[in-house]
């Protein structure tokens, strides 16, 4: 037991304590600027079985703040490559690497399998899908969000209110660190905070952070939080769907144009702007679905919708176009 002395000499973790994390099964959902240090310290505390899932593959720009991995990788498999290193630094450690995006379809099987999530996504639609499906199984979710020099992160659902209960609109704009900008350092601080927050989960330390947001500005260096543990569940929410969830009885709205999205996200879609859908009448039997590709289009434009009484909505952020 060597390997984990100096963790096992505090008294919040001990035999019992890593015992705890020895028997954990965590699922960290994105291998980036978050969740490389989430991946690197969960490794190296002994968590016993760690689930690692990415679609992406390594580029040259993302060393800069994704020290897992080195020029040879780029062009692998995040999560395989990942896995990879993480062996070489803890062998005693299960690793699961998926080379998938984590979706409404997929989201419940991968969730139930494991005792606490970690969202370390790049898009707010895999977040909210994280949530919902969390809320749902009961399972513990620590997200988190970076960009820039700044971000947050929190403990959600398993008993604490979900990410919907905190931010129940959606965000003023899609960016993220290709469009927005990073400074590694600025986002490792906070993947390690999650993965803090993490351990401190899984070795019931007290106050617990679940119900608790923290947000972090590294130019400043100012660090704020709140607890909202009485945060109140939206009445209504338009969910994220998977294509493969479509029924042939949905009426499917393409939010993009032909040129942003030459084929439709189904053969029977309507092509619509987000502008006009307050001129077309909706059969009020028939389940409506917005698609854009990142989901936010589709989100306001589901809100617009609700005023005018259809709240039988879906979104699918359908990034492939």
């Amino acid at each position: 037991m060597k390997r984990y002395d100096r963790q096992m000499i505090l008294p919040e973790v001990g035999a019992a304590g890593q015992e705890r994390l020895r028997a954990a099964h965590v699922l960290v959902v994105g291998a980036g600027g978050l969740g490389c240090p989430v991946l690197q310290y969960l490794a190296g505390a002994g968590v016993g079985i760690i689930t690692i899932a990415d679609p992406d593959v390594i580029e040259e720009s993302n060393l800069h703040r994704q020290p897992l991995y080195s020029l040879a990788n780029v062009g692998e498999s995040k999560a395989y490559a990942a896995a990879a290193r993480l062996h070489g630094y803890n062998p005693e450690v299960e690793l699961r690497a998926l080379n998938v995006a984590l979706d409404p379809a997929n989201a419940g099987g991968l969730i139930a399998q494991a005792d606490i999530i970690v969202d370390a996504a790049d898009t707010f639609a895999a977040s909210y899908t994280l949530s919902d499906e969390c809320y749902r199984q009961g399972k513990l979710l620590i997200s988190a969000s970076a960009f820039g020099t700044s971000g947050y992160l929190g403990g959600f659902c398993g008993g604490a209110p979900s990410l919907r209960a905190v931010f129940p609109s959606p965000p003023t704009n899609s960016v993220n660190c290709a469009s927005a900008g990073v400074l590694g350092s600025a986002v490792g601080s906070i993947g390690a905070m999650q993965a803090q927050m993490t351990l401190a989960v899984l070795l019931d330390f007290s106050p617990s952070p679940l119900g608790r947001l923290i947000t972090v500005d590294l130019k400043s260096f100012e660090f704020g939080g709140f607890s909202f543990l009485n945060a109140k569940e939206p009445d209504w929410h338009a969910p994220f769907i998977s294509i493969s969830e479509l029924r042939q009885d949905d009426v499917v709205v393409e939010l993009r144009d032909a040129s942003e999205a030459p084929q439709l996200v189904c053969k029977t879609a309507l092509r619509l702007a987000s502008d006009e859908l307050d001129l077309h009448d909706f059969p009020p039997a028939h389940r409506i679905i917005l698609c854009c590709r990142t989901g936010l289009r589709a989100w306001r434009s589901a809100e617009a919708l609700a005023k005018q009484g259809y709240k039988d909505v879906a979104l699918i952020a359908d990034g492939s176009g």
